[in-house]
């Protein structure tokens, strides 16, 4: 990975890293970054759902484990610290329940490979970052989960890699189609006022003020009337945060021909996204083709995990 990403990635004072799929590489990338980052800072670690088995609990497929330094502080549920082969500290419970138990607070007192099950809610998150920072951590990593993409809102972190790759689908055409959708509604406009809340349908809100804050999920169901009646057109939707834009590509594009601008009032910024060209199920792509065309569809810097990590 260049020297300019990573000090890019550590600007970003709660980092999560989103994957389009298992088997995307963000295992690779997450074991990098804490190899790079500069000796004596602290950093706290955690994930959203389960990670860092030796063997993919979906796929059956073997997994690199995740390597922390002596000093990491690692936020875990208790049943898997006895599957991690570092010497660990208590420092804090967290009292936020998992089916693997309590979600405590650790400090690595040896190097060496963790599990970690962590919260699994934004909320809950935002509590856990908060403890790392009052134990002295400088920074905060969140180990994303399949689908998670609520790990792209501005209140969950300010930073996010995403990272994708061959297992998402055979086509690529496919995977860099949907990733450069995902990277899309994850980097939409923060809005500079916000509309108020109301009761009407999104249709009278629209016709009577010109734009609309949207409550819960925006979907093309929802979507899809209101462009063939002309309510969007010209006007505005705002909504909280990207994890409630569940459009297609189709349908974005049929908002920016209407001039309809989408806007959140919660986002983090994208980093880079990582491509892995080969599939956990038996395929893989041209990784040179692979690259360039995911370079071609967005606006950040892209990385193949298999060569530039």
């Amino acid at each position: 990975m260049r020297g300019s990403l990573l000090r890019n990635w550590t600007e970003a004072r709660t980092l999560s890293i989103v994957g389009m799929c298992k088997n995307a590489g963000k295992t690779t990338v997450l074991n990098r970054l804490l190899a790079e980052n500069p000796p004596g800072r602290v950093l706290g670690l955690t994930s959203i759902g389960r990670d860092g088995e030796s063997v993919d609990v979906v796929t059956g497929t073997e997994k690199p484990g995740i390597f922390v330094r002596e000093g990491t502080l690692i936020a875990t549920a208790k049943d898997m610290l006895a599957l991690s082969d570092v010497t660990m500290e208590i420092v804090d419970a967290t009292g936020i329940p998992t089916p693997l138990g309590e979600v405590v607070l650790v400090r690595a007192r040896s190097a060496g490979s963790v599990q970690l099950a962590g919260p699994s809610i934004a909320s809950q998150l935002r509590t856990v970052s908060g403890r790392f920072f009052s134990l002295g951590a400088e920074q905060t990593i969140i180990d994303g989960a399949l689908g998670r993409k609520s790990l792209g809102a501005r209140a969950v972190a300010d930073g996010v890699i995403l990272c994708t790759g061959a297992s998402y689908d055979r086509r690529m055409e496919k995977v860099v189609r949907d990733t450069a959708n995902v990277f899309r509604i994850m980097n939409l406009k923060k809005a500079e006022t916000v509309p108020e809340g109301s009761d009407l349908p999104l249709s009278d809100a629209l016709k009577a003020n010109g734009e609309a804050l949207v409550a819960g999920a925006l979907t093309d169901s929802q979507v899809l009337p209101l462009l063939k009646s002309g309510a969007l057109k010209n006007t505005r939707l705002v909504v909280k945060d990207p994890s409630k834009v569940l459009l297609s590509p189709d349908v974005l594009d049929k908002l920016a021909v209407r001039n309809v601008a989408l806007e959140t009032v919660e986002a983090a910024k994208t980093l880079f996204i990582t491509v892995n060209p080969v599939s956990a199920y038996g395929w893989k792509f041209d990784p040179d083709a692979f690259l360039a065309a995911m370079a071609a569809a967005v606006d950040v810097p892209v990385i193949n995990v298999k060569e530039g990590l």
